[in-house]
C-alpha cells in the first residue's frame, strides 16, 4: 500500500441534518440546527479522529447542502470522492426529541443524489490499496445501484485481500425485515467482521439465538461477530473464544451515532493491533463518548479526548 493511500475505505450516503435544539415535537419547534450525518460517513469522521488515514466516497446533489457534506467530512480530514449529481438532491434527514428519553429521525432520502451510487462511480484502485472496506446495510437498501455498488466494492475488496467489515445497521423504513434479511445475510456472509444488535442478527437468520447466528456466520467464512449492546457493552464471537466487554455509566444526551463511534473505535484498536479486551474497551468508550453532545458525529473522540475520558477522576471541571 502506497503510503498515501487510506487504510479505510468506506461509502454511502450522507444526508443534510435538521434537529430541533429542544425538547418537544417538531409541530412546535421554533428553531433548527444544521448539520450532516451518515452511518458510513461518522464511522470516517471517527476514524480519522483517532489517526486512521479514511476515504468516503458518495454522491450528493448539485446544491448548498451537498456542499455542506463535503466541507464537513473534508473538515475532519477524510479523503472525500464526492461525485456531484445535477440531476438529484442531496438527502435530508430530521431529528426531533419529543421528550428527555425519546428521539424520532424522519428521512427524506427517496429519488436522493446519494441513492443513484452505482459500480462506476467506485475509482480505479480506491478499494484495492486500502488495508480495510467497511459498508453497512444502509446503502444496499437504498436502491439496486447502490447495492450493486456496495458488492462490486465487496467483490474487489475480496479479490485484493482487503478486509471487509459489515455493519448491519437496519432500517425498517428503507425496507421490510422479510425484504431486507436476506440482502443483509448476503452482505455478512461475505465479510471479515459484522457487527449489530441482537435483533439485527435475528434478522440475518430469523428467531436464532446471537451464538448460533455468530456459528453460521463462521460457517460462511466471517471469522468475528460483534454484538452491540450499547450501556450494556459489547460481545465478541470468534472460533476460538467468546469475549465481554462491560459498558460505561453515562447521562446520554443523544444516543444517535452510538454505533458508528463504536465501530470507528474497534476499527482503529484493531489495525493498531490491540489484543481484543483492549480493542472492546475502546470501542465501548468512543460509543458512550458519542452519546454525551447532541449530534450525529461531533462528539466522536480523538485520541487525547479519548485518554481524558478514560482516566476521569470524575471531576467534571478541566483545570
Amino acid at each position: 500500500m502506497s503510503a498515501s493511500a487510506p487504510s479505510v475505505v468506506t461509502l454511502g450516503e450522507t444526508m443534510a441534518l435538521m434537529r430541533t435544539t429542544e425538547l418537544g415535537s417538531l409541530r412546535h419547534a421554533s428553531t433548527l440546527a444544521l448539520g450532516i450525518g451518515g452511518a458510513e460517513s461518522n464511522v470516517a469522521i471517527g476514524l480519522a479522529r483517532l489517526g486512521v488515514a479514511t476515504s468516503w466516497l458518495g454522491r450528493v446533489g448539485d446544491d448548498s447542502l451537498g456542499e455542506r457534506v463535503v466541507r464537513e467530512i473534508s473538515g475532519d480530514r477524510v479523503d472525500v470522492r464526492a461525485i456531484i449529481d445535477p440531476d438529484a438532491p442531496t438527502g435530508l434527514m430530521v431529528k426531533e426529541r419529543p421528550s428527555a428519553s425519546a428521539t424520532a429521525v424522519h428521512y427524506y432520502r427517496a429519488g436522493t443524489a446519494g441513492s443513484r451510487l452505482r459500480p462506476e462511480d467506485l475509482p480505479d484502485e480506491w478499494v484495492e490499496k486500502a488495508s480495510l472496506l467497511h459498508i453497512t446495510g444502509i446503502t444496499p437498501l437504498l436502491s439496486e445501484t447502490a447495492r450493486a455498488a456496495v458488492h462490486a466494492s465487496v467483490d474487489r475488496a475480496r479479490a485484493a485481500g482487503v478486509v471487509v467489515t459489515f455493519d448491519i445497521n437496519y432500517r425498517s423504513r428503507l425496507a421490510s425485515p422479510e425484504a431486507a434479511g436476506p440482502v443483509l445475510r448476503e452482505l455478512a456472509e461475505r465479510a471479515d467482521i459484522v457487527f449489530g444488535g441482537e435483533e439485527e442478527f435475528a434478522l440475518l437468520y430469523r428467531d436464532v439465538p446471537i451464538a448460533d447466528a455468530a456459528a453460521r456466520l463462521r460457517d460462511a467464512g466471517c471469522a468475528t461477530t460483534v454484538l452491540k449492546q450499547g450501556p450494556g457493552g459489547a460481545t465478541v464471537f470468534t472460533a476460538e473464544s467468546v469475549v465481554d466487554a462491560p459498558g460505561f455509566t453515562i447521562d446520554p444526551v443523544d444516543t444517535v451515532g452510538a454505533g458508528d463511534a463504536f465501530v470507528a473505535g474497534y476499527l482503529s484498536a484493531l489495525l493498531s493491533e490491540l489484543d481484543l479486551e483492549a480493542v472492546l474497551h475502546r470501542a465501548n468508550a468512543c460509543g458512550a463518548m458519542a452519546c454525551l453532545v447532541p449530534g450525529d458525529w461531533e462528539a466522536a473522540p480523538t485520541l487525547c479526548d479519548l485518554e481524558r475520558f478514560l482516566h476521569s477522576d470524575g471531576d467534571p471541571v478541566r483545570r
